[in-house]
């Protein structure tokens, strides 16, 4: 949110710099005051819309949404294609009752494969499991 904050304000500070230039060396005679403000604000309006969009837009929970599959490191890990689903579903910020409810699966089986991934990834909580995966660009 302040890395946005701060491109919009730098981008306001540039643009209107880049019109006192032009005012004062082109076009200073030729267009008015009212031009230049209604330039800034058709830009910012078109910026504020967009920026608000990215905000607010809600993601989805899709499965293999997240993969990068670097498939030497699963490889050498020995993670499953279904221990692979658990832990994107895992970073999506699921649960594991979501998780088991998503995959089609019991609880138990979700539990089973979020243990195994611990191991595996040698890790002992979920996201240090979350880091280590993306440090291993197994997800985004």
């Amino acid at each position: 949110m302040k890395k946005t904050i701060l491109i919009y304000g730098l981008s306001l500070a540039a643009l209107i710099g880049l019109l006192r230039l032009i005012e004062y060396r082109y076009l200073i005679h030729d267009l008015t005051l009212e031009f230049y403000v209604g330039a800034i604000a058709l830009v910012f309006t078109a910026l504020g819309v967009w920026a608000g969009l990215q905000l607010t837009r809600k993601r989805t929970v899709l499965a293999n949404s997240n993969f990068v599959l670097n498939a030497t490191e699963l490889g050498r890990l020995g993670i499953s294609p279904r221990e692979l689903e658990v832990l994107d579903l895992m970073s999506c910020g699921l649960s594991n009752q979501e998780i088991a409810d998503h995959l089609f699966v019991s609880l138990h089986t979700v539990k089973s494969h979020t243990a195994s991934l611990f191991l595996k990834l040698d890790v002992r909580r979920r996201t240090q499991a979350i880091r280590k995966a993306k440090e291993l660009q197994l997800i985004r």
